[in-house]
């Protein structure tokens, strides 16, 4: 397993030059620059405008630029902010910690709910429970994460607060008024958390369900059934085990989807994280930042997948990692 896991490691080099080439090439052709709105200031000289553009190195080709980039990743340097000069790497390590908090919130949020709930639609397979879990989840998955962080905001903090009930915090992680304790912090992270997991629970419980009822139907399942097993014992201990280990593979693929998704949900809730920098990035121009993120974002979702191979093959025996 060591060699599979070097392999993939070894693989994942040219993989990140390749987002990284892309990255860079897209950015650079997208007409604009992080000058091109100072331009727009008639206080702002013609000269002064292209004295900057040779300070931050945007009158040469962006080929070129983009090896200098490599030769400072090369030496574990992201370089600097076009915006405000401020280091990429750490303001990067300022904010990446928040976007994990979100991100394996909603995961383990989105687990606890879809596990249950699929596991029980299948035992009550068509029953009133299992249509309307079905539904529920089928209207879960197909409507957009934006859509489903207004609909939340608009129900517990614009809709709670008219009925006199207690509202829930829509910006930002801590609310200075209270002291940014942990009783706020979660209150913060409640409605971010909750709109990037309620696509993943809508898929996850429907596939749970599905794996549940192909895993009853087994002989080994029947074969428990006739020696007089309690129904609970048949469902957990035999029929669940052997439906939960593609969930890990799922799991594991589906953490690209929560850090895309992260970047919409932290827009729209403030969040201060690695989605709403890279955003900030972008509408700015700033390259630099744009490239740290980018980079980021494409070695945790390469990371996440190797790791849920791995586990796989601890958990599945029949699964050889070579």
């Amino acid at each position: 397993m060591l060699a599979y896991v070097v392999r993939r490691l070894l693989l994942m080099i040219p993989l990140l030059l390749g987002v990284t080439f892309l990255t860079f090439a897209i950015i650079n052709l997208i007409p604009g620059s992080p000058v091109t709105q100072l331009r727009a200031n008639p206080k702002f000289r013609p000269e002064d405008a292209a004295r900057l553009e040779r300070q931050l190195g945007l009158d040469r080709p962006w080929p070129e630029r983009y090896v200098d980039w490599l030769g400072k990743l090369a030496r574990g340097d992201l370089g600097v902010s076009m915006h405000n000069e401020v280091s990429v790497a750490d303001r990067i390590v300022g904010v990446l910690p928040n976007t994990l908090l979100l991100t394996m919130t909603s995961l383990v949020l989105a687990l606890v709910v879809a596990v249950p709930l699929g596991v029980y639609a299948a035992v009550r397979y068509r029953t009133w429970f299992d249509h309307a879990a079905s539904l529920t989840a089928v209207v879960m998955y197909a409507m957009p994460t934006f859509y489903l962080a207004l609909l939340l905001v608009i129900l517990f903090a614009l809709k709670f607060r008219e009925w006199g009930l207690p509202s829930l915090p829509v910006g930002g992680m801590v609310d200075a008024r209270n002291g940014g304790g942990f009783v706020d912090r979660a209150q913060h992270l409640v409605l971010p958390a909750l709109s990037l997991a309620m696509i993943q629970i809508g898929g996850w419980s429907a596939y749970i369900r599905s794996q549940m009822l192909e895993s009853m139907g087994q002989d080994f399942v029947r074969t428990a059934r006739a020696k007089g097993l309690a129904q609970r014992v048949v469902v957990f201990r035999h029929a669940a085990r052997n439906a939960f280990l593609p969930l890990v593979t799922l799991v594991g693929l589906s953490l690209p989807g929560l850090f895309g998704g992260a970047l919409i949900i932290e827009n729209i809730f403030a969040w201060p994280g690695m989605g709403r920098l890279t955003i900030e990035a972008v509408g700015r121009r700033d390259y630099t930042m744009v490239m740290g993120t980018t980079l980021l974002f494409a070695a945790l979702t390469m990371v996440s997948n190797l790791i849920a191979d791995v586990m796989y093959g601890i958990l599945d025996p029949r699964v050889r990692l070579d």
